[in-house]
């Protein structure tokens, strides 16, 4: 890899959190993406290869929220479904 494409696959934390978007855009495509904050890397977004990585038995379900009205849900709500569903 050379460095020109290097410099391109890193973000500073902030340009990230401005342009989530367009990164998330980027690792749909196939890009892996190193993250910095004050020169420091935090971490390395990349593309989840499904078939591979995992299958869809191992993702769980935290709280699902396309079963709640569109009005949002308190967290009250939110603490208790949480509950019902780890106990």
């Amino acid at each position: 890899m050379n460095s020109k494409t290097h410099k391109k696959n890193i973000v500073g934390l902030k340009e990230l959190r401005e342009n989530m978007e367009t990164y998330i855009e980027r690792v749909n495509a196939g890009e892996s993406i190193t993250v910095f904050r004050r020169s420091t890397p935090l971490f390395k977004l990349s593309p989840v290869d499904i078939d591979e990585d995992m299958d869809e038995a191992s993702w769980e379900t935290v709280i699902d929220f396309t079963k709640e009205t569109g009005e949002g849900v308190s967290g009250r709500e939110l603490l208790a479904a949480m509950k019902k569903m780890h106990g």
